[in-house]
């Protein structure tokens, strides 16, 4: 099935970051990956320089000035075709910078953007903490206003980008009495006095991207630091996770066309009894159950996006995209291992990669069970 058609300048976007990720990334992701746990900062300034971190970022503030989707659903298919699931782009693209740019003020746009656009300067979310997991209305991280300043205490962890980041968009309760209506969001920056990066978090997948903790204490974060309004962040918190969310069912998509590619690729060649393991029954129904499942998906996901690009894509729907491209991910990588027999069991096969890359899919941004938790009270339960 055809997917939408994009335009000359989404091949040409796409030309340009494959050779970018070829130059770039490819010959590094593994020593990333089983030697220093984390992607350069100097990768983040070249990709900057390219122009394919702030697309979407207004032109006055150093940005491409295109509010299109697709040029990162582009960028990830490209990263996840070569496996290089370490490189947090998408943390910094499409879930840290579209609080500025959405609810952000005029000098705070000013003062962040263009190097958030240009990679000088790498942002995160900061979400969760270790007592608080879905539960955003439960943080215990606290901001009490002292003067003009917000006097930050409390701590976050699984924050990707957390070593490299330089802003991190903190959910704090500024009324902690007040439920999710005391939640408000503030631009922590990492030079502030107490804001302390902790140890790198060791995953059993991802390995290069960082992932860590972060505490703060004391921290006096000055009040044009707030994004949009107090008490209001649980309601952007909200509206924002919906492309949070699509992100990951684009990942879980790319990922799942990629290891069937190089499972196929791998059933032609390897041979047993005589002849290529992809000639039995068993493996031929195999690859043609993931070949439907994952061309269902990606129609689905496809047409979340085209909702997205016209703000008409909701909560229930990328939910929905969310869960169930992330468990067929899951479903995908263990068959693909399958498949590969004992080969897919070693960790120098890209397959045995994937298939640890692919377990924490279905965690973040929102549990498979959460996931449809909210769907159904969206249905009226």
């Amino acid at each position: 099935m055809k997917r939408p058609v994009l335009s000359d300048e989404h091949t040409m976007f796409r030309e340009a970051f494959r050779r970018f990720v070829a130059a770039e990334i490819v010959p590094f992701h593994e020593e990333w990956e089983e030697t220093t746990g984390i992607v350069p900062r100097e990768v983040w300034a070249k990709a900057g320089a390219q122009g394919f971190l702030g697309v979407d970022v207004p032109e006055e503030y150093g940005g491409g000035g295109v509010d299109d989707y697709w040029y990162s659903v582009i960028r990830t298919e490209e990263l996840m075709a070569v496996g290089a699931t370490g490189v947090g782009f998408n943390i910094h693209t499409d879930m840290a910078v579209p609080y500025i740019t959405k609810y952000g003020t005029e000098e705070q746009k000013e003062k962040w953007l263009p190097g958030l656009a240009d990679g000088s300067l790498i942002g995160s979310i900061a979400m969760t903490e270790p007592n608080v997991g879905s539960n955003v209305a439960g943080i215990e991280t606290t901001a009490v206003r002292d003067g003009d300043f917000y006097r930050v205490n409390g701590q976050k962890t699984f924050i990707s980008n957390g070593i490299n980041c330089d802003v991190a968009i903190t959910a704090v309760k500024t009324d902690p009495a007040a439920g999710h209506k005391g939640v408000s969001l503030l631009v922590m920056e990492a030079a502030m006095e107490g804001f302390e990066k902790g140890r790198k978090l060791e995953k059993i997948g991802l390995r290069a991207q960082d992932t860590a903790e972060l505490y703060f204490k004391d921290v006096m974060v000055p009040a044009e630091n707030l994004i949009g309004q107090e008490g209001m962040g649980f309601i952007y918190l909200m509206k924002r996770l919906a492309q949070e969310r699509l992100t990951i069912a684009v990942i879980a998509m790319a990922a799942c066309q990629t290891m069937l590619k190089m499972t196929i690729d791998y059933c032609q060649q390897r041979k047993a009894f005589g002849r290529p393991i992809g000639s039995f029954q068993n493996s031929r129904f195999k690859l043609a159950e993931m070949k439907t499942e994952i061309e269902i998906g990606q129609v689905f996901v496809d047409q979340c996006v085209l909702a997205h690009n016209k703000e008409e894509l909701t909560a229930d729907e990328a939910a929905m995209a969310k869960w169930w491209t992330t468990e067929l991910q899951l479903k995908v990588a263990t068959q693909c291992v399958q498949l590969h027999g004992g080969y897919g069991f070693m960790k120098e096969y890209p397959i045995a990669r994937a298939y640890m890359d692919a377990r924490g899919q279905t965690i973040y941004g929102g549990t498979t069970e959460i996931m449809k938790e909210l769907i159904g009270k969206g249905m009226g339960f």
